[in-house]
C-alpha cells in the first residue's frame, strides 16, 4: 500500500481527468488536494501519475476507469452531483468552509498574509475593508472575502446538506 493516500491531515488526495476541471476546482475549495492538468496527458500517463502519487482518479472515461484499483468512474453530469457522489462514494463528509481551501487556480497551499504584504496587489477598497488575505504558496494569486465567497459557501452549504 502507498504511504501517502492521504494528505497531511488524512483526506484523500485526487487527479481529475480533462474532463472533470470544475471538479477539481470545487474540490480544491472543500480544501482537498485535487490535481487537474491541463492539456491532459495520455491515459496511461494519468493513471502513473495517480499510483505513483498515491491519489484517487476521478473520470468519465470508462476505460480509463478501469486502469487501477483508485480509480472512480464519475457518473454524474452536473457539478453538485459530481461533488456529491464523490463524497458519498468514499464517505467524506466535509464542510461548508472555505477555512482549508486550497488555491482554485494552482491546488497551492493557502497561507494568511498581512494587508501590508498585499498591498500591491489588491485593489485599494478591498485593502481598506477585507479582513483577511490569503496567498497561495504556489502562484501567489491572492484572495480575500467577497461576494463571491458568499456564492461560493452557498453551493457548498448545498452539497453538504445533501450528503444527509
Amino acid at each position: 500500500m502507498i504511504a501517502h493516500l492521504s494528505d497531511s491531515v488524512g483526506r484523500p488526495r485526487f487527479l481529475c481527468d480533462a474532463m472533470l476541471g470544475s471538479l477539481a476546482r470545487w474540490l480544491r475549495f472543500f480544501g482537498y488536494d485535487a490535481l487537474f492538468l491541463q492539456p491532459g496527458p495520455e491515459d496511461s500517463l494519468l493513471a502513473d501519475l495517480a499510483r505513483d502519487e498515491g491519489r484517487w482518479l476521478l473520470t468519465r472515461d470508462r476505460e480509463l476507469a478501469a486502469a487501477g484499483p483508485r480509480s472512480m468512474l464519475i457518473r454524474s453530469t452536473t457539478l453538485d452531483d459530481q461533488l456529491a457522489e464523490v463524497f458519498q462514494r468514499l464517505g467524506l463528509r466535509p464542510g461548508a468552509t472555505l477555512e482549508n481551501a486550497r488555491c482554485g487556480e494552482c491546488n497551492g497551499v493557502l497561507e494568511d498574509v498581512t494587508r501590508e504584504e498585499v498591498a500591491g496587489v489588491a485593489p485599494p477598497y478591498v485593502l481598506k475593508t477585507a479582513s483577511r488575505f490569503r496567498r497561495c504558496v504556489g502562484c501567489g494569486r491572492v484572495y480575500w472575502p467577497g461576494s463571491h465567497g458568499g456564492r461560493i459557501i452557498r453551493r457548498m452549504r448545498s452539497v453538504v446538506e445533501r450528503l444527509g
